[in-house]
Protein backbone atom coordinates (compact mmCIF):
# COMPACT_ATOMS: atom_id res chain seq x y z
CA UNK A 1 0.00 0.00 0.00
CA UNK A 2 1.23 3.44 -0.92
CA UNK A 3 0.17 6.77 0.54
CA UNK A 4 1.06 10.29 -0.55
CA UNK A 5 2.04 13.07 1.84
CA UNK A 6 -1.24 14.87 1.12
CA UNK A 7 -3.27 11.74 1.96
CA UNK A 8 -1.39 11.28 5.25
CA UNK A 9 -1.81 14.96 6.15
CA UNK A 10 -5.55 14.65 5.58
CA UNK A 11 -5.80 11.70 7.98
CA UNK A 12 -3.75 13.55 10.62
CA UNK A 13 -5.12 17.09 10.11
CA UNK A 14 -1.57 18.17 9.32
CA UNK A 15 0.13 20.58 6.93
CA UNK A 16 2.62 19.45 4.27
CA UNK A 17 5.93 21.26 3.84
CA UNK A 18 7.56 19.93 0.69
CA UNK A 19 6.38 17.54 -2.03
CA UNK A 20 2.69 16.81 -1.45
CA UNK A 21 2.73 13.86 -3.88
CA UNK A 22 5.78 12.01 -2.55
CA UNK A 23 4.78 8.41 -1.76
CA UNK A 24 5.61 6.08 1.12
CA UNK A 25 4.81 2.39 1.52
CA UNK A 26 6.33 1.55 4.93
CA UNK A 27 7.07 2.93 8.39
CA UNK A 28 10.51 3.26 9.94
CA UNK A 29 12.45 4.54 12.95
CA UNK A 30 13.99 7.92 12.20
CA UNK A 31 17.55 6.55 12.55
CA UNK A 32 16.79 3.61 10.24
CA UNK A 33 14.68 5.33 7.57
CA UNK A 34 15.12 4.63 3.87
CA UNK A 35 13.59 5.93 0.67
CA UNK A 36 9.87 5.29 0.51
CA UNK A 37 9.43 5.15 4.28
CA UNK A 38 7.64 7.44 6.73
CA UNK A 39 9.01 8.34 10.16
CA UNK A 40 8.32 10.82 12.96
CA UNK A 41 10.16 13.11 15.39
CA UNK A 42 8.68 13.76 18.84
CA UNK A 43 11.72 13.42 21.13
CA UNK A 44 14.17 16.33 20.67
CA UNK A 45 17.19 14.09 21.33
CA UNK A 46 16.58 12.45 17.93
CA UNK A 47 16.52 15.76 16.04
CA UNK A 48 19.93 15.24 14.42
CA UNK A 49 18.65 12.11 12.68
CA UNK A 50 16.12 14.26 10.82
CA UNK A 51 18.97 15.76 8.78
CA UNK A 52 20.52 12.38 7.92
CA UNK A 53 17.56 10.02 7.61
CA UNK A 54 16.76 8.66 4.16
CA UNK A 55 13.02 8.55 4.89
CA UNK A 56 10.80 10.33 2.36
CA UNK A 57 8.37 11.85 4.88
CA UNK A 58 8.63 12.80 8.55
CA UNK A 59 5.87 13.82 10.93
CA UNK A 60 6.98 16.65 13.24
CA UNK A 61 5.44 19.00 15.80
CA UNK A 62 3.93 22.16 14.34
CA UNK A 63 6.44 24.38 16.17
CA UNK A 64 9.46 22.56 14.71
CA UNK A 65 11.79 24.71 12.61
CA UNK A 66 14.79 23.05 10.91
CA UNK A 67 18.21 24.60 11.53
CA UNK A 68 19.84 22.77 8.62
CA UNK A 69 18.86 21.85 5.10
CA UNK A 70 16.59 18.81 4.91
CA UNK A 71 15.84 16.61 1.93
CA UNK A 72 12.57 15.03 3.01
CA UNK A 73 8.97 16.24 3.15
CA UNK A 74 7.59 17.31 6.54
CA UNK A 75 4.05 16.98 7.82
CA UNK A 76 3.47 19.32 10.76
CA UNK A 77 0.90 18.37 13.41
CA UNK A 78 0.03 19.39 16.96
CA UNK A 79 1.61 16.32 18.55
CA UNK A 80 3.89 14.16 16.39
CA UNK A 81 3.89 11.20 18.79
CA UNK A 82 0.10 11.01 19.04
CA UNK A 83 -0.27 11.61 15.30
CA UNK A 84 2.09 8.75 14.47
CA UNK A 85 0.18 6.46 16.84
CA UNK A 86 -3.06 7.45 15.10
CA UNK A 87 -1.45 6.70 11.75
CA UNK A 88 -0.32 3.27 12.97
CA UNK A 89 -3.90 2.47 13.95
CA UNK A 90 -5.17 3.67 10.57
CA UNK A 91 -2.49 1.68 8.72
CA UNK A 92 -3.32 -1.42 10.73
CA UNK A 93 -7.02 -0.99 9.99
CA UNK A 94 -6.37 -0.80 6.25
CA UNK A 95 -3.87 -3.67 6.30
CA UNK A 96 -6.17 -5.99 8.23
CA UNK A 97 -9.30 -5.16 6.25
CA UNK A 98 -10.76 -8.35 4.84
CA UNK A 99 -14.17 -9.34 3.50
CA UNK A 100 -15.98 -12.42 2.30
CA UNK A 101 -16.00 -16.08 3.16
CA UNK A 102 -13.05 -18.22 2.11
CA UNK A 103 -13.19 -21.91 1.31
CA UNK A 104 -12.88 -24.45 2.66
CA UNK A 105 -14.60 -23.37 5.86
CA UNK A 106 -17.57 -24.73 7.82
CA UNK A 107 -20.49 -22.50 8.81
CA UNK A 108 -23.48 -24.11 10.48
CA UNK A 109 -26.82 -23.52 8.81
CA UNK A 110 -28.13 -22.22 12.13
CA UNK A 111 -25.41 -19.58 12.49
CA UNK A 112 -26.35 -15.92 11.97
CA UNK A 113 -23.85 -13.65 10.26
CA UNK A 114 -23.91 -9.84 10.30
CA UNK A 115 -22.92 -7.49 7.49
CA UNK A 116 -19.41 -7.43 6.00
CA UNK A 117 -18.22 -10.47 7.95
CA UNK A 118 -14.91 -12.10 7.02
CA UNK A 119 -14.39 -15.82 7.61
CA UNK A 120 -11.01 -17.27 6.67
CA UNK A 121 -10.18 -20.68 5.27
CA UNK A 122 -10.50 -23.72 7.56
CA UNK A 123 -12.53 -21.77 10.13
CA UNK A 124 -15.34 -23.58 11.96
CA UNK A 125 -18.52 -21.74 12.99
CA UNK A 126 -20.79 -23.90 15.17
CA UNK A 127 -24.53 -24.18 15.69
CA UNK A 128 -26.50 -21.07 16.68
CA UNK A 129 -23.40 -18.85 16.60
CA UNK A 130 -24.20 -15.15 16.16
CA UNK A 131 -21.58 -12.91 14.50
CA UNK A 132 -22.12 -9.13 14.52
CA UNK A 133 -21.32 -6.71 11.72
CA UNK A 134 -17.70 -6.43 10.53
CA UNK A 135 -16.57 -9.41 12.57
CA UNK A 136 -13.34 -10.91 11.26
CA UNK A 137 -12.63 -14.60 11.77
CA UNK A 138 -9.15 -15.48 10.52
CA UNK A 139 -8.14 -18.91 9.17
CA UNK A 140 -8.09 -21.93 11.50
CA UNK A 141 -10.35 -20.34 14.11
CA UNK A 142 -12.87 -22.50 16.00
CA UNK A 143 -16.08 -20.93 17.31
CA UNK A 144 -18.20 -23.32 19.37
CA UNK A 145 -21.98 -23.67 19.52
CA UNK A 146 -24.22 -20.92 20.94
CA UNK A 147 -21.44 -18.34 21.02
CA UNK A 148 -22.14 -14.64 20.38
CA UNK A 149 -19.54 -12.23 19.02
CA UNK A 150 -20.23 -8.48 18.83
CA UNK A 151 -19.63 -5.97 16.04
CA UNK A 152 -16.10 -5.14 14.87
CA UNK A 153 -14.44 -7.92 16.86
CA UNK A 154 -11.45 -9.76 15.36
CA UNK A 155 -10.32 -13.31 16.10
CA UNK A 156 -6.87 -13.93 14.69
CA UNK A 157 -5.63 -17.23 13.30
CA UNK A 158 -5.69 -20.20 15.66
CA UNK A 159 -8.05 -18.76 18.28
CA UNK A 160 -10.33 -21.33 19.94
CA UNK A 161 -13.67 -20.21 21.35
CA UNK A 162 -15.60 -22.92 23.19
CA UNK A 163 -19.41 -23.10 23.37
CA UNK A 164 -21.76 -20.61 25.07
CA UNK A 165 -19.20 -17.80 25.15
CA UNK A 166 -20.27 -14.14 24.94
CA UNK A 167 -17.79 -11.69 23.37
CA UNK A 168 -18.59 -7.99 23.05
CA UNK A 169 -17.92 -5.32 20.45
CA UNK A 170 -14.52 -4.01 19.29
CA UNK A 171 -12.50 -6.81 20.84
CA UNK A 172 -9.23 -8.25 19.53
CA UNK A 173 -8.28 -11.82 20.41
CA UNK A 174 -4.83 -12.83 19.24
CA UNK A 175 -3.50 -16.10 17.86
CA UNK A 176 -3.51 -19.15 20.08
CA UNK A 177 -5.84 -17.72 22.72
CA UNK A 178 -8.30 -20.24 24.19
CA UNK A 179 -11.55 -18.94 25.64
CA UNK A 180 -13.90 -21.15 27.62
CA UNK A 181 -11.92 -24.32 28.27
CA UNK A 182 -12.70 -26.20 31.48
CA UNK A 183 -11.56 -24.69 34.74
CA UNK A 184 -9.05 -26.62 36.86
CA UNK A 185 -11.57 -28.44 39.02
CA UNK A 186 -10.93 -31.97 40.29
CA UNK A 187 -12.16 -33.89 43.33
CA UNK A 188 -10.25 -36.82 44.90
CA UNK A 189 -12.02 -39.98 46.02
CA UNK A 190 -11.12 -42.10 49.05
CA UNK A 191 -8.22 -43.61 47.10
CA UNK A 192 -6.79 -40.23 46.10
CA UNK A 193 -7.91 -40.61 42.49
CA UNK A 194 -9.00 -37.30 40.99
CA UNK A 195 -12.16 -36.91 38.92
CA UNK A 196 -13.12 -33.79 36.98
CA UNK A 197 -15.85 -31.54 38.35
CA UNK A 198 -18.08 -30.54 35.41
CA UNK A 199 -17.57 -26.91 34.43
CA UNK A 200 -20.96 -25.80 33.11
CA UNK A 201 -20.63 -22.01 33.30
CA UNK A 202 -19.33 -19.75 30.54
CA UNK A 203 -17.09 -16.76 29.82
CA UNK A 204 -18.35 -13.22 29.25
CA UNK A 205 -15.98 -10.75 27.58
CA UNK A 206 -17.35 -7.22 27.43
CA UNK A 207 -16.62 -4.49 24.84
CA UNK A 208 -13.19 -3.09 23.88
CA UNK A 209 -11.17 -5.95 25.36
CA UNK A 210 -7.78 -7.01 23.96
CA UNK A 211 -6.50 -10.52 24.65
CA UNK A 212 -2.91 -11.52 23.88
CA UNK A 213 -1.55 -14.57 22.10
CA UNK A 214 -1.73 -17.92 23.91
CA UNK A 215 -3.75 -16.48 26.78
CA UNK A 216 -6.26 -18.84 28.38
CA UNK A 217 -9.54 -17.87 30.03
CA UNK A 218 -11.34 -20.77 31.73
CA UNK A 219 -15.10 -21.13 31.80
CA UNK A 220 -16.83 -20.93 35.17
CA UNK A 221 -17.86 -23.95 37.20
CA UNK A 222 -21.23 -22.20 37.63
CA UNK A 223 -22.10 -18.69 36.49
CA UNK A 224 -19.48 -16.84 34.45
CA UNK A 225 -15.85 -15.87 34.26
CA UNK A 226 -16.10 -12.15 33.43
CA UNK A 227 -13.70 -9.79 31.67
CA UNK A 228 -15.10 -6.26 31.95
CA UNK A 229 -14.97 -3.41 29.42
CA UNK A 230 -11.61 -2.10 28.31
CA UNK A 231 -9.47 -4.81 29.92
CA UNK A 232 -6.11 -5.43 28.23
CA UNK A 233 -4.49 -8.83 28.69
CA UNK A 234 -0.95 -9.52 27.47
CA UNK A 235 0.32 -12.80 26.02
CA UNK A 236 0.40 -16.11 27.93
CA UNK A 237 -1.87 -15.17 30.81
CA UNK A 238 -3.94 -17.72 32.74
CA UNK A 239 -7.35 -16.62 34.00
CA UNK A 240 -9.01 -19.37 36.02
CA UNK A 241 -12.68 -20.26 36.45
CA UNK A 242 -15.05 -17.70 37.97
CA UNK A 243 -12.44 -14.92 38.00
CA UNK A 244 -13.74 -11.40 37.42
CA UNK A 245 -11.45 -8.64 36.08
CA UNK A 246 -12.72 -5.07 36.46
CA UNK A 247 -12.93 -2.57 33.62
CA UNK A 248 -9.80 -0.91 32.20
CA UNK A 249 -7.43 -3.18 34.13
CA UNK A 250 -4.19 -4.10 32.35
CA UNK A 251 -2.21 -7.29 33.02
CA UNK A 252 1.25 -8.13 31.66
CA UNK A 253 2.49 -11.47 30.32
CA UNK A 254 2.74 -14.77 32.19
CA UNK A 255 0.52 -13.72 35.07
CA UNK A 256 -1.70 -16.39 36.62
CA UNK A 257 -4.95 -15.69 38.46
CA UNK A 258 -6.46 -18.55 40.45
CA UNK A 259 -10.16 -19.36 40.65
CA UNK A 260 -12.91 -17.09 41.99
CA UNK A 261 -10.64 -14.09 42.58
CA UNK A 262 -12.15 -10.66 41.90
CA UNK A 263 -9.88 -7.95 40.53
CA UNK A 264 -11.05 -4.34 40.58
CA UNK A 265 -11.12 -1.54 38.04
CA UNK A 266 -8.10 0.23 36.55
CA UNK A 267 -5.53 -2.03 38.15
CA UNK A 268 -2.03 -2.49 36.74
CA UNK A 269 -0.53 -5.95 37.20
CA UNK A 270 3.04 -6.69 36.07
CA UNK A 271 4.47 -9.74 34.38
CA UNK A 272 4.82 -13.15 36.07
CA UNK A 273 2.55 -12.21 38.95
CA UNK A 274 0.83 -15.05 40.83
CA UNK A 275 -2.53 -14.31 42.45
CA UNK A 276 -4.17 -16.92 44.69
CA UNK A 277 -7.83 -17.85 44.50
CA UNK A 278 -10.87 -16.60 46.40
CA UNK A 279 -9.49 -13.15 47.24
CA UNK A 280 -10.47 -9.61 46.28
CA UNK A 281 -8.11 -7.07 44.73
CA UNK A 282 -9.44 -3.51 45.01
CA UNK A 283 -9.61 -0.73 42.44
CA UNK A 284 -6.50 1.13 41.20
CA UNK A 285 -4.16 -1.49 42.67
CA UNK A 286 -0.62 -1.83 41.29
CA UNK A 287 1.24 -5.12 41.57
CA UNK A 288 4.89 -5.10 40.54
CA UNK A 289 6.33 -7.86 38.33
CA UNK A 290 7.28 -11.23 39.88
CA UNK A 291 5.07 -10.64 42.92
CA UNK A 292 2.96 -13.22 44.69
CA UNK A 293 -0.38 -11.98 46.00
CA UNK A 294 -1.71 -14.28 48.73
CA UNK A 295 -4.25 -12.01 50.45
CA UNK A 296 -6.90 -9.49 49.53
CA UNK A 297 -5.73 -5.96 48.70
CA UNK A 298 -7.55 -2.71 49.38
CA UNK A 299 -8.09 0.09 46.85
CA UNK A 300 -4.96 1.96 45.68
CA UNK A 301 -2.53 -0.57 47.18
CA UNK A 302 0.93 -0.76 45.58
CA UNK A 303 2.70 -4.05 46.35
CA UNK A 304 5.80 -5.98 45.42
CA UNK A 305 7.53 -9.16 46.48
CA UNK A 306 6.71 -12.76 47.14
CA UNK A 307 4.74 -12.74 49.22
CA UNK A 308 3.82 -9.23 48.22
CA UNK A 309 3.82 -6.44 50.77
CA UNK A 310 3.81 -2.66 50.74
CA UNK A 311 5.91 -1.33 47.87
CA UNK A 312 7.73 1.36 49.91
CA UNK A 313 8.53 -1.12 52.68
CA UNK A 314 9.84 -3.59 50.10
CA UNK A 315 12.21 -0.98 48.64
CA UNK A 316 13.60 -0.13 52.09
CA UNK A 317 14.03 -3.81 52.88
CA UNK A 318 15.80 -4.45 49.59
CA UNK A 319 18.67 -2.21 50.68
CA UNK A 320 19.22 -4.61 53.58
CA UNK A 321 18.80 -7.68 51.35
CA UNK A 322 21.71 -6.51 49.19
CA UNK A 323 23.93 -5.94 52.23
CA UNK A 324 22.95 -9.13 54.03
CA UNK A 325 26.32 -10.84 53.45
CA UNK A 326 28.20 -7.86 54.87
CA UNK A 327 25.83 -7.65 57.85
CA UNK A 328 26.34 -11.35 58.64
CA UNK A 329 30.13 -10.88 58.49
CA UNK A 330 29.92 -7.90 60.86
CA UNK A 331 27.74 -9.81 63.33
CA UNK A 332 30.18 -12.76 63.27
CA UNK A 333 33.11 -10.43 63.93
CA UNK A 334 31.27 -8.80 66.83
CA UNK A 335 30.48 -12.22 68.31
CA UNK A 336 34.17 -13.19 68.16
CA UNK A 337 35.13 -9.97 69.96
CA UNK A 338 32.47 -10.54 72.64
CA UNK A 339 33.78 -14.05 73.28
CA UNK A 340 37.28 -12.68 73.78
Amino acid sequence: MKFTASQIAEVLDGVVYGDTEVEVSKLAKIEEGEKGSLTFLSNPKYTNFLYTTKSSIAIVNEDFEPTKKISLTLIKVKDAGKAFSKLLAYYNQVKLHKEGIETPSYISKTAKLGKDVYIGAFAYIGNNVVLGDNVKIYPNVYVGDNTTIGDNTTLFSGVKIYSEIVIGKNCNINSGAVIGCDGFGFLPDEHGVFSAIPQIGNVIIEDNVDIGAATTIDRATLGATIIRKGVKLDNQIQVAHNVEIGKNTVIAAQTGIAGSTKIGEQCMIGGQVAIVGHITVGNHVKVQALSGVARSLKDNAVVQGSRAFNYSDWNRSYVHFKNLGKLVARVSELEKKLKK
